[in-house]
């Protein structure tokens, strides 16, 4: 049974969730965490009202990644097992129905940096680590990693990062565009707040349609990602009572009040 306490769940306004790792003193992505950030899944994306979430580390670390001293004691019949869990996990999290925006402290390493690649959006502390170290202890990234993050920062970056295990800092992330912002130390929730908060404001039907069309269409040829893109607008955007009102607040000159609906 999931330890749902691993991971803190916090309702805010604007329908935004915030999820906390804690298993100290790292946040290491122990199997019952993963279980627990599971759970957590599972209420948000049966709530429509949730718009957006954030996802941050207890205390001084986002993850150093996966639980080393557990990895230790898997047997070669149990592991691929433990690797397709984690697979499944991470790319539910990154297929959630709204925007995600991690809010990373301290450091983003190995499984970690896995976690914070399946966001949508990756705010950092200026005295943020980020890196793949898994070659370092015989490993190799297995939960998406060495497939997200060239997507992400191309193919020669990704491979000089994860064929290393070199850690690089929040500046040298950003300027990758690993990440998309970099605040000073401590102000990363707070800075992932506004961000997701601003999403949440906005028309929630839209922007998941929006989501839908980038993650699914980058996978596909450009005509059949621009008739998905189609296929969403006609099916999701269009019959929204959400276009109306934003239509109608701009005329009127005044903040939309978008329901979702």
């Amino acid at each position: 049974m999931s330890e749902p306490e691993l991971v803190g769940r916090k309702s805010e306004e604007d329908g935004v969730e915030l999820l906390i790792l804690r298993n100290p003193p790292v946040n290491a992505l122990s199997t019952a965490l993963l279980a627990a950030l599971d759970h957590h899944l599972d209420a948000i994306e049966a709530d429509p009202k949730v718009r957006a979430v954030i996802v941050t580390g207890d205390g001084q670390y986002f993850s150093a990644g996966a639980d080393l001293k557990e990895m230790a004691t898997l047997d070669l019949a149990t592991a691929p097992e433990v690797v397709r869990k984690g697979h499944a996990l991470f790319a539910r999290l990154a297929g959630l129905r709204p925007p995600v925006v991690a809010a990373i402290n301290g450091l983003a390493l190995g499984g970690g940096l896995e976690l914070a690649l399946a966001t949508d959006l990756r705010v950092a502390g200026d005295s943020a680590k980020l890196g793949a170290p898994e070659v370092n202890y015989g490993l190799m990234p297995a939960y998406g990693g060495t497939q997200r993050l060239p997507r992400l920062i191309g193919l020669a970056k990704a491979k000089e990062l994860i064929f290393t295990g070199a850690m690089i800092p929040a500046a040298e992330a950003l300027r990758i565009g690993l990440v998309n912002k970099t605040v000073p130390a401590g102000q990363e929730l707070r800075a992932a707040r506004d961000l997701a908060h601003t999403i949440a404001q906005r028309a929630p039907r839209a922007v998941q349609a929006a989501k839908r069309a980038i993650n699914e269409g980058l996978a596909r040829p450009l005509s059949e990602g621009i008739a998905l893109e189609t296929s969403l607008f006609a099916a999701e955007v269009l019959p929204s009572k959400d276009l109306p009102e934003g239509i109608l607040a701009f005329v009127e000159r005044r903040p939309p009040k978008f329901r979702g609906e």
